[in-house]
């Protein structure tokens, strides 16, 4: 049992796109609201993405610390921007604070992906 769900979210991560597709149409499907619909995919897709850039960060730079610096990188954004909140409205809501960096990370994770993925190739091609 394990072992199938291990492997499954591998082959999900690998192409994360994949699965934010397919949420996004049943989601739609079932919510009927586009909108919810898309950030449902943002939020669940996200997952996927992190692991897989991580993962790519692995394999292109020969290291082991792409989980670490993403989780970094997200702390940090979440500690400016909960330090931006605080300046402005004298108070931290910490569902949007976390909600804002999920969705941000998403972006930045998306660009990222595509950039590693296209840097991996040419490492590959290069190897060959």
């Amino acid at each position: 049992m394990w072992n199938w769900i291990s492997q499954s979210f591998i082959s999900l991560t690998i192409l994360p796109f994949i699965p934010f597709i397919a949420i996004w149409f049943i989601s739609a499907f079932w919510v009927k609201d586009k909108k919810k619909s898309f950030l449902l995919a943002v939020d669940i897709t996200n997952v996927f993405l992190i692991a897989s850039v991580a993962g790519l960060y692995n394999v292109v730079f020969q290291s082991s610390t792409g989980l670490y610096g993403i989780i970094l990188i997200m702390l940090l954004a979440a500690g400016l921007l909960g330090g931006a909140m605080h300046r402005k409205r004298g108070t931290v809501n910490v569902k949007r604070l976390v909600r804002a960096i999920w969705r941000i990370s998403f972006l930045v994770l998306a660009i990222f992906y595509f950039f590693l993925f296209f840097m991996g190739m040419f490492v590959y091609l290069k190897d060959v």
